[in-house]
């Protein structure tokens, strides 16, 4: 396969992506796949993702979030416009995979209009809740796309979350400081626990991950989060592996892989 390095323009600045195209003798299949990474981390911790599904002739984009040290050094200086609109570097990435794509294949251009064309939006924890608003943008409305969310969930509101204990407070005392100061955990979290009760996605098809280890999910933290979804109209189905704690992300790859293999998309 062929990994293309480039960026994304975000506001005056710019984060790092990777394009990933299939081998020449692969042949591309007409199935697109956008990733990105969760709070404090990087586009490394997905990285099989896309070389998965590459291997198999998906091309794919992987980018890292504005704001996160581990995989770039821009700024988020604005936290309400990232709130607003971090989720429309889904369709920047789009943007520049289907323009590296058609560099690569240029006989293969009626792929990317043709009926049979699909898109796959997805990421980790903080990634999967941006892959799912990204899902409503005007600019996808005509296109079959999913939502792969693994590692997100919904805590009932009278328990103490992981992120509220003095344990996990502690090891926060590093990690903020690998994003920018706006993007420090006061802020964050009760920014993704507004986002998640208020969800805005509907008429989608959304397939979430969660390991019966991920702590931070919780026990039944993903079936809550579905049946939320499913109230708003959308086609919603559940995997949950034994292994996959939420800080092993990548353990993800094959599940994902193995689900877009089962509904055809592959």
């Amino acid at each position: 396969m062929k990994i293309l390095k480039q960026t994304l323009p975000y506001l005056n600045q710019q984060t790092n992506i990777f394009y990933f195209l299939p081998d020449q003798g692969v042949g591309p299949k007409a199935t697109f796949a956008i990733f990105t990474h969760g709070y404090t981390a990087d586009k490394g911790s997905l990285l099989n993702w896309p070389i998965r599904l590459t291997e198999v002739g998906i091309p794919c984009a992987l980018f890292d979030l504005p704001g996160h040290y581990l995989g770039n050094f821009s700024e988020v200086e604005d936290f309400d416009h990232f709130k607003n609109h971090a989720h429309e570097l889904f369709l920047e990435a789009f943007i520049g995979l289907k323009k590296a794509f058609l560099e690569e294949f240029p006989l293969d251009e009626h792929a990317l209009s043709s009926p049979e064309f699909k898109l796959v939006l997805g990421g980790h924890s903080l990634g999967s809740m941006l892959a799912l608003k990204a899902m409503m943008l005007e600019e996808f409305r005509d296109v079959t796309k999913l939502a792969i969310g693994v590692g997100l969930g919904k805590a009932p509101s009278d328990i103490v979350h992981l992120f509220d204990t003095p344990f996990y407070k502690s090891t926060l005392k590093i990690r903020e400081q690998m994003v920018s100061p706006a993007l420090c955990p006061d802020n964050v979290f009760p920014w993704i626990k507004d986002e998640k009760n208020n969800l805005q996605v509907s008429g989608c098809m959304i397939h979430l991950i969660s390991g019966e280890d991920d702590l931070v999910v919780g026990s039944d933290g993903m079936e809550r989060l579905a049946a939320s979804l499913k109230e708003r109209n959308n086609i919603v189905t559940v995997e949950k592996p034994s292994k996959l704690p939420h800080h092993e992300p990548q353990l993800a790859a094959a599940y994902v892989k193995k689900f877009l293999k089962k509904i055809a998309w592959i």
